[in-house]
């Protein structure tokens, strides 16, 4: 069993402090093969960009790769990459790995991803949608019996359900639980969570990540004051581990780190700005005018533009763009340049496809 404790010090403070996690894509060739260079291209990218972890099998990686063999591959090729970083030097990346299916499945995962030298796995829930709470505590309370888990409340859109806050204040009461990804795109359900560690005592132990792409410099920027027997107690989102930050990598490293320096005195609305015009461009890349339906295509088309990959190809050959979403990338890669870093990966794109 991998405890929290047995993470290394320096990557678990770079965790806890909070980061960039880019939720990392799947390259495939023309014939949806794994584009083993590209994938290898894409982690360098991450690092290189101030990453402090990445996130591999989990829904922006599609979670196609089981069927298609290639889950433990994937998480092999950026547990190298990470590791080859680490040798160099460059710290040891916190690595996320995704883990799905019903307990036997999950719990197999996680001990893949323990193999390969991953910190943690971030649990999803969707292959349960129709388990009783009870079950779906004894299910996060096996998985964490492997190694540390991170929970995972997934928006409807791409299969999750509602989880209560009675959920969340008993999965946060569990002992090797490391962080939450708070994703429901839902004001609501986020607050569920938030208000759920407090009361679960928890917010030293477990770090808040946010997961809604819709509201990210919302998130990073609010602080959320709940009481506790009569005291306020206040948790942030520390970071974000986000399909949305899967592109434009290093800009999202920059607003982390100015979200980080902001001073009390700093003009509310120029966050609420840099907060709408982020929704904006995350709208074009995850096809929010058609449910969501391109977000991984869109994902590979800001990548394709970059060079990074050679197609938008899925393993599901009907998983594709929505209409009008290629030119609403056009637009907001024009009208927000300072959201975008082409020039970070014009400089080093080819000494990543070596």
């Amino acid at each position: 069993m991998l405890r929290i404790t047995d993470i290394p010090a320096d990557t678990l403070a770079a965790f806890k402090d909070g980061g960039v996690i880019p939720a990392h894509p799947l390259a495939l060739t023309a014939d949806r093969r794994l584009d083993e260079r590209r994938q290898r291209a894409l982690s360098r990218y991450y690092l290189d960009a101030g990453a402090i972890g990445i996130a591999v099998g989990v829904h922006t990686t599609q979670f196609e790769i089981r069927e298609a063999g290639l889950f433990e591959p994937v998480l092999a090729l950026a547990a190298e990459e990470a590791a080859e970083r680490a040798s160099a030097g460059g710290g040891t990346a916190f690595m996320v790995a995704g883990a799905v299916g019903g307990t036997k499945q999950a719990v197999a995962e996680a001990e893949t991803a323990r193999k390969l030298g991953y910190h943690a796995v971030l649990l999803s829930l969707r292959n349960l949608a129709d388990a009783d709470e009870d079950t779906l505590i004894e299910h996060c309370r096996t998985v964490a019996g492997v190694m540390p888990i991170i929970g995972f409340y997934l928006q409807a859109a791409v299969g999750g359900q509602k989880l209560t806050y009675h959920f969340w204040k008993r999965f946060a009461e569990l002992d090797n639980v490391i962080g939450i990804k708070v994703a429901p795109f839902n004001r609501y359900y986020t607050l569920d969570v938030v208000r759920a560690l407090v009361d679960a005592r928890a917010e030293e132990r477990i770090t808040l990540y946010t997961g809604n792409d819709d509201h990210i410099v919302g998130d990073l920027m609010t602080p959320f004051t709940f009481m506790r027997e009569g005291e306020p107690v206040t948790v942030r989102f520390r970071g974000g581990l986000l399909g949305h930050w899967a592109v434009w990598t290093e800009r999202a490293v920059a607003l982390l780190d100015a979200v980080k320096k902001a001073e009390p005195n700093d003009s509310v609305a120029k966050w609420l700005a840099l907060d709408a015009r982020t929704t904006d461009a995350n709208a074009a890349v995850f096809d929010a005018a058609n449910g969501f339906k391109g977000c991984i295509a869109g994902v590979h088309e800001v990548l394709r533009r970059q060079g990074l990959l050679d197609g938008i190809w899925c393993l599901d050959p009907n998983e594709t763009m929505g209409p009008g979403q290629a030119e609403e990338l056009t637009r907001v890669c024009r009208d927000y340049p300072d959201l975008t870093d082409d020039a970070f990966v014009r400089a080093n794109l080819d000494r990543w496809l070596a």
